[in-house]
């Protein structure tokens, strides 16, 4: 017999220990080699093992379980011959143990029905001693089940007795526990942290998107027909967003003790959501990539994340952070700051509304931005300013964006 230790690989740099997600395969069963075998978690991310063999495997941990990196979680005995037919015949013995011990269970509960209208409620017989105690506590001796001769409340029945919480309704009142994976329970830890450790600061203004859908409208079709990858919303904001982070580089900049660090590049978080809640992939280097650029490394980084493949190095080390509340309806929002970082912009959703426009009232595409900073290091002139320069860029972005040649911005 050849027995291979299967141990926890280091998801990435400082992590030390995972969590179990789930076994995607049972105690016993047969693997190949490369076959994902369990979902593990980390604090950053959520992972595939693979086997590292092929087998008959034997698992030493539990869904759910915590455990060090280098731990064995399961062995792989490499000796074992692959089954030749399939465990259907073995099936039926197991399925009909439960329904037998189902029967046993309902022969069981049928004296127990049997004797259930022996057991009576007082009708407002009580004892005068109980009568007052239920009086003063505003109780209604129907309600109270007595356990005195014939169902007699008393005074014992009405000191235990409890006020309703309501009128029943009869509609299922059952609850859930289940215990958060190693990712959400690390989302919750920095949340907390940038609302306890940031002086955060939220400034909102509007923009008006009409030139970005002409343009969209315009050069969409040639763009995906060139480039496959679709002319969206995101690479005007990430355009957008880069250009204002020139102009006012606090908002590119996080504290680190009694430092402020300034970066000379926008590595830009972009939140998505996955599988296993809320991931924030990096796109590095946003500044020097163009509108094709920062659409298709957005498209590759958000389907990593959609397909639970994205890893650790992927989301760590952005500068600043854009979440677009809009695609699940949002209106309007205070984004929480992604820490380190100091500053995020929340998208949201566009409406068509009435707005003046050189003097006139047009329907116009509108939505609202938000601008979550912290306020330690970036004060309200650049937090505004910043604000103002994304909503300049996007309500001109022939001019501030493609350098008046959009064909020649999109690469068309």
């Amino acid at each position: 017999m050849s027995i291979l230790e299967m141990k926890v690989p280091s998801p990435g740099e400082s992590i030390t220990e995972v969590e179990i997600a789930t076994w995607l395969v049972k105690d016993g069963d047969y693997v190949e080699k490369d076959q994902a075998i369990a979902e593990v978690d980390s604090d950053k991310a959520t992972l595939e093992l693979p086997a590292e063999a092929s087998g008959i495997i034997t698992l030493k941990a539990e869904e759910g379980d915590a455990v060090a990196v280098g731990q064995v979680v399961c062995l792989i005995d490499t000796s074992a011959a692959k089954p030749s037919g399939s465990d259907s015949a073995a099936e039926p013995s197991k399925t009909e143990a439960p329904k037998a011990e189902e029967k046993k269970e309902e022969v069981k509960a049928a004296p127990a029905a049997a004797s259930a209208p022996a057991a009576t409620y007082a009708t407002g017989s009580a004892s005068p001693a109980a009568k007052k105690i239920l009086d003063e506590k505003s109780i209604d001796a129907a309600s109270v089940q007595g356990t005195g001769k014939d169902g007699r409340v008393t005074k014992e029945d009405a000191l235990n007795a409890t006020p309703s919480m309501g009128t029943p309704t009869g509609g299922p009142r059952g609850t859930e526990r289940k215990k958060m994976s190693m990712l959400r329970r690390k989302v919750a830890e920095r949340l907390v942290e940038a609302k306890n450790t940031t002086a955060m600061l939220t400034t909102f203004n509007e923009v008006n998107l009409t030139e970005v859908n002409k343009i969209r409208a315009e050069f969409k079709d040639a763009f995906k027909a060139k480039h496959n990858a679709s002319l969206g919303f995101m690479s005007f904001f990430t355009k957008a967003v880069t250009r204002a982070l020139q102009l006012y580089p606090d908002v590119n900049s996080m504290i680190d003790g009694q430092e402020q660090i300034k970066f000379d590049f926008a590595d830009i978080s972009i939140a998505v959501s996955g599988p296993k809640g809320l991931m924030v992939p990096v796109v590095r280097n946003a500044e020097l990539l163009s509108f094709r650029g920062v659409e298709a490394e957005i498209k590759r980084l958000a389907t990593r994340a959609r397909d639970g493949q994205i890893t650790v190095d992927e989301m760590t080390g952005g500068t600043f952070t854009i979440t677009n509340g809009g695609v699940f309806g949002s209106m309007l929002s205070t984004p929480i700051i992604n820490p380190p970082q100091s500053g995020i912009l929340g998208m949201h959703n566009i409406i068509e509304r009435p707005v003046a426009v050189n003097g006139q009232v047009v329907i116009a595409p509108m939505m609202y931005i938000a601008l979550s900073y912290d306020h330690r290091i970036i004060d309200g002139r650049e937090s505004v300013g910043f604000l103002v320069a994304v909503k300049e860029a996007l309500e001109n972005p022939t001019e501030l964006l493609m350098n008046n040649d959009p064909k020649k911005a999109l690469e068309l």
